[in-house]
């Protein structure tokens, strides 16, 4: 028998430590290869993470809701006999066959403490989740198997933490949660029951108990939404990814220097070009022809004229970057945001920008994004138009030093010039709002910039097929 050292897995760039959401795996279980063992989350997106070997999982060295840092062992799995590194995929968790007395490493342990994770941004080659990185020592306490940690409410009724989690973020009484029917092993409520009782709650068809009402109206002391009895002023708590998004947006506020320029675009013969082709375009590939690809296009060739739009700051460095990742911001149906990254999209053509941009709205409005589909971006996109929105000015992701807000297409007069003379005619306009870090970009790059963007608009092929 051997046994192998499940780390945390590098979940993308910048990323140095996840939080365990839940174990589908108990100790003394066996487990297969690839076969999902852990649910984690991140800044940027929750994961499964899948064993990278077959055998028995011996330990939980941390419990669900704990942080953990990258590479630091989670689990012991023992297998029969050797697995070499090499031949575990990728994408798995990395592991490290134990080569020392238990004795001998734990008195390793004490003199090696685990040191910080620093990350820092290559210009070369951007790192992805796939990467393999590098083993860390087992932690303290290794000797006792860390069974699933259960506790109880009053009725003496099991829940695993994430279940008491979610009822404490949520301000589910133990009284309610109590009358929850639960799907799983001995009528335990596991998380989809949860869920799925709190959106039959929200629903206004939603029938409850007298008693599960009063519960949920009175608990006044949680930190859910509630409402004062003085001036019925509801209380919501912020869930994981809006806090993170706070955190972000306020970090990048107090990093770059924001200023931001405007240009109206006349996006008339965009207009009629998409009219002529949506329909038959839908037909073959099956989903609506969007402007995404055509602003996408736009920005991509503009950063080639532009390089140095194309940075990120570290310290007293400007870091160039080689390619032109473009990230796009997508609302999920939670009301938060994502930013999904089409990688080198300044290589792509119309049809390629509009195929991978419907497979990363598919993939988002669905959760399934990965940690390598929304990292490594140069660039971002901001569609306020889609809002009705004709004029914004967004926060710029770091460590990016620019974004561009597209806004609503309206139809306007405007006066034209002809050989004639000047004539008034309704056109299809669009304002442009460019968003940039005054400390490495200036006001005439920044500003040349989102001219150099409406020019690639104002002149766009009409010909073209898609």
């Amino acid at each position: 028998m051997s046994e192998f050292q499940l780390t945390m897995p590098k979940m993308g760039e910048s990323v140095i430590e996840a939080t365990i959401l839940t174990w589908n795996k108990k100790v003394g279980e066996t487990i297969h290869e690839n076969e999902i063992l852990l649910e984690v989350a991140t800044d940027k997106v929750d994961s499964e993470v899948p064993s990278p070997v077959t055998g028995v999982l011996k330990e939980i060295l941390f419990n669900e809701n704990d942080v953990v840092a990258v590479d630091q062992v989670i689990a012991i799995i023992e297998t029969d006999g050797d697995v070499s590194v090499k031949n575990i995929p990728q994408e798995s968790a990395t592991i490290q066959k134990e080569t020392k007395p238990e004795e001998e490493e734990e008195e390793e342990e004490e003199e090696k403490p685990i040191q910080e994770i620093e990350e820092r941004e290559e210009i070369e080659e951007i790192p992805t989740a796939t990467e393999s990185v590098p083993f860390v020592p087992v932690v303290e306490n290794k000797k006792e198997p860390i069974q699933e940690p259960i506790t109880t409410t009053s009725s003496n009724r099991f829940y695993s933490p994430l279940v008491l989690n979610i009822a404490k973020v949520e301000g589910i009484s133990s009284n309610e949660l109590d009358n929850i029917q639960g799907s799983g092993q001995e009528g335990r409520v596991t998380k989809e029951d949860i869920l799925k009782y709190l959106e039959d709650r929200k629903s206004p068809k939603s029938s409850s108990s007298p008693q599960q009402e009063t519960a949920s109206t009175t608990n006044l002391p949680t930190k859910a939404a509630t409402s004062s009895s003085k001036n019925q002023d509801e209380i919501i708590e912020m869930d994981r990814m809006r806090k993170l998004i706070s955190k972000n947006m306020m970090h990048s506020l107090q990093t770059s220097a924001h200023v931001s320029s405007f240009i109206e675009v006349d996006m008339t013969p965009i207009v009629q070009w998409r009219e002529k082709h949506k329909i038959a375009f839908k037909k073959r590939e099956g989903y609506s022809l969007s402007y995404m690809p055509i602003f996408t296009e736009a920005i991509a060739k503009a950063i080639r004229d532009f390089p140095m739009i194309n940075i990120s700051v570290d310290g007293d460095k400007i870091i160039k970057k080689k390619n032109i990742n473009i990230g796009i911001a997508a609302a999920l149906p939670t009301g938060n945001l994502i930013v999904p990254v089409i990688k080198n999209a300044d290589q792509m053509n119309l049809s390629g920008l509009a195929s991978t941009i419907q497979e990363l709205a598919t993939k988002a409005r669905a959760n399934k994004l990965t940690a390598t589909e929304i990292e490594g971006g140069t660039y971002t996109i901001s569609n306020i138009g889609t809002f009705g929105n004709i004029l914004g000015t967004p926060i710029i992701p770091q460590p990016q030093v620019a974004i561009m807000a597209v806004g609503a297409i309206t139809k306007k007069p405007v006066v034209l010039e002809t050989k004639e003379g000047d004539v008034i005619a309704i056109r299809h306009m669009m304002y442009l709002s460019h968003t940039y870090d005054h400390r490495v970009v200036d006001g005439a790059l920044g500003g040349m910039f989102v001219k150099k963007v409406a020019d690639y608009l104002e002149n766009f092929d009409i010909h073209q097929e898609i």
